[in-house]
């Protein structure tokens, strides 16, 4: 197990002035966003056409000895606005073809959600079963358009030799272990989960439980920590749609890794994954409010050392 950083928190930044710093924090590995939500600061999908750009982008890699732990894409290819599924579509097929172009076997992305007719113009995310009406449009979404698309998009990633890491959030069809699973049945063995434990604790799931639920399903991890606020949940409930930076009045915010949970459920954490198969990276994302991308790099990188220095294997535990 390592330490790395999924790097749009440092998109200010060209990607050697970044690799320079997590170098400092001894993490040599990157997580790259080539488009959609994470944007391409430091990773242009149009590399794939120009060998110039490409040569220079992997000098740049060789020159600080890092590595990549996956593309990231995170988009909505089920969008109900047409362009905006194209759009998005393009972007994780290209992302697919540059994982396979440098030898990086994940992608990350996003499940997507559709809405709930043909004619619909924004997403539509059912979480209730009734009145009827909600199963009715959950079950168009799937067989219409869910399953025609991960079917299809599934088999490109592994004819290109790329597994898909899909993210499980809020928001889009794909949210919980469940979930995931159900559209890896559909989808194939290429399709797996990017384990975030943070999207798992507001909905009172269990993440290490939930290891034990996705075993080889997880393909890649993100290091992300989230607060619960029971003071507010008996009025917010888990479903709190108020912004990220009204701290003081929602039920649960993203944390830093160790400010929302500690060093003993993070080294619980790291061995069950471990026991499940997954020995790969843990790559820190920074959605926390109340600390800046510097602060909240800096703690979880020097937090996660720790803990991934405790949980190998032969390793003292006073190290």
């Amino acid at each position: 197990m390592h330490v790395g950083v999924f790097t749009p928190l440092l998109s200010q930044l060209p990607l050697d002035a970044v690799l320079k710093k997590l170098k400092a924090l001894q993490i040599n590995t990157v997580e790259l966003g080539t488009g959609n939500y994470p944007g391409d600061a430091h990773c242009k999908l149009s590399i794939l056409e120009n060998a110039t750009a490409l040569a220079e982008f992997q000098r740049v890699l060789t020159d600080h000895g890092a590595t990549i732990s996956a593309l990231s894409c995170h988009g909505n290819a089920l969008h109900p606005d047409k362009a905006r599924a194209q759009h998005d579509r393009e972007v994780s097929r290209k992302t697919i073809l540059l994982a396979e172009k440098l030898g990086i076997s994940v992608a990350v992305d996003f499940s997507g959600c559709p809405g709930d007719s043909p004619h619909a113009t924004a997403p539509n995310w059912v979480t209730c079963p009734w009145p009827p009406d909600y199963l009715k449009v959950l079950d168009w979404q799937w067989n219409e358009v869910v399953i025609p698309y991960w079917t299809e998009h599934a088999k490109f990633a592994a004819d290109h030799g790329v597994k898909i890491a899909i993210e499980m959030h809020p928001g889009f069809v794909v949210y919980s272990p469940e979930t995931m699973l159900r559209l890896r049945s559909i989808a194939g063995p290429s399709v797996g989960c990017n384990f975030d434990p943070s999207h798992l604790f507001w909905q009172s799931i269990d993440p290490i439980a939930a290891v034990r639920v996705l075993r080889d399903a997880i393909f890649h991890v993100h290091a992300k920590d989230t607060q619960i606020y029971a003071s507010n949940l008996p009025r917010t409930g888990v479903l709190d749609t108020k912004p990220y930076t009204e701290e003081r009045e929602r039920g649960w915010i993203f944390r830093t890794c160790g400010y929302g949970h500690g060093a003993e459920w993070w080294s619980e954490f790291i061995s069950t994954l471990r026991m499940f198969g997954y020995d790969n990276v843990l790559s820190i994302e920074h959605e926390d409010s109340l600390l800046s991308p510097e602060e909240g790099l800096t703690k979880a990188a020097n937090f996660l050392n720790r803990m991934v220095i405790r949980e190998r294997p032969g390793a003292a535990w006073w190290v």
